[in-house]
């Protein structure tokens, strides 16, 4: 939710110092958790101060990588986002350790000290230079309210809302469908892990076949959403160990290629000029997909007995979202640029087009 925040702090101050004082917020709000004695200080803290702090992290962060990087924009940041796989399989088995050895207090005080190395992270964000070859008066930069009015960013934005409805949910409720269907505690996990662990390949290699110029980038995120959807409606055939295993490590390779390519697509649909904004706000849009989704195929668990509908609606969700795809410019041309060039004027309607921003270093 805190997206635009951040993305209308970095376009003020520069992606650099936004990202250093949200590396220090996260680490505080977790120093701070480990000194609650209620649960109001954890949401405080925890939920609102560290949570605050990563927004301004993530924002500035990937927005960055997408300005300097035109060319292979899907491929840079699915290098980028890739590090949340490895975070994930890292501290998956490290946080219980850390609980079994230190307690939660002394967990959260540990996790805090990882956070802050955020701020030295934050630090190495080289601002991208501000070019302006265009002849004439200097254009106006549209900001949050301009994109609120720009309708191919708006449909963009509502396939993700759709998406991540049923993104998370095999995420979520992954291992207790490895218990449904007779999993112990370490083949649970071992499912998890190995969703885990394949997510991380596919945003590579997603990246990596979207940074040929032969196809739009678009047609690339529709397939990989329409993928992970197809995915999300089999995971109910695995009833056995094997089959749910080799389910969930074919959706999380889909679900992570996502990713990428979703984060990439925004500047093929707004300009790259207008990529931090809009970053900021389809984070606050599909947190709002996010968090109906989790909490229903739980409901939808709890009413039906077993988790089928759960993941065929889920299912249902990811693919409405990739249908919303095949509706945005650009998307039926025969080659990448022909409806919004890479690093030059995006073509898109409603009065947002982009000076070039060739911002390869």
């Amino acid at each position: 939710i805190a997206g635009p925040l951040g993305s209308a702090l970095s376009t003020r101050f520069g992606a650099r110092p936004v990202a250093m004082v949200g590396g220090f917020l996260s680490g505080l709000g977790l120093l701070l958790g480990a000194f609650a004695t209620h649960m109001t200080h954890l949401y405080l803290s925890v939920g609102l101060l560290a949570g605050l702090g990563w927004a301004l992290v993530f924002t500035p962060s990937l927005g960055t990588v997408g300005r300097y990087f035109p060319a292979r924009r899907a491929l840079a940041t699915g290098l980028a986002v890739s590090g949340a796989s490895v975070s994930g399989l890292a501290l998956g088995p490290l946080v219980p350790l850390l609980l079994d050895a230190y307690g939660w207090r002394g967990a959260l005080l540990l996790l805090a000290a990882i956070s802050f190395n955020l701020v030295a992270a934050g630090a190495l964000l080289r601002p991208p230079p501000v070019l302006n070859d265009s002849p004439g008066p200097p254009r106006d930069r549209p900001g949050l309210i301009r994109l609120l009015r720009h309708r191919p960013f708006l449909r963009y934005a509502l396939a993700f809302v759709l998406v991540d409805a049923g993104y998370y949910v095999p995420f979520v409720h992954g291992e207790a469908r490895a218990y449904e269907v007779g999993c112990d505690e370490h083949r649970a996990g071992l499912v998890m892990a190995a969703m885990a662990a394949v997510d991380g390949g596919g945003r590579v290699a997603a990246g990596w076949l979207a940074a040929r110029p032969a196809t739009p980038l678009l047609r690339h995120l529709f397939v990989w959403a329409t993928l992970t959807g197809l995915v999300s409606l089999l995971l109910p055939l695995g009833t056995s160990f094997g089959g749910l295993l080799a389910l969930a490590s074919a959706y999380g390779f889909c679900a992570g290629a996502v990713v990428p390519l979703q984060f990439a697509g925004v500047a093929e649909v707004v300009g790259a000029g207008r990529l931090v904004h809009a970053i900021g706000l389809m984070q606050m849009f599909e947190s709002f997909g996010s968090l109906l989704g989790a909490p229903l195929a739980g409901w939808l668990r709890d009413t039906t007995g077993n988790y089928t509908i759960s993941f065929l609606a889920a299912g249902a969700f990811l693919l409405a979202g990739s249908l919303l795809i095949l509706t945005l410019p650009g998307f039926f041309c025969t080659s990448r640029g022909a409806g919004s060039k890479e690093g030059g004027r995006s073509s898109a309607p409603d009065g947002l087009e982009t000076p070039p921003t060739p911002l390869e270093p």
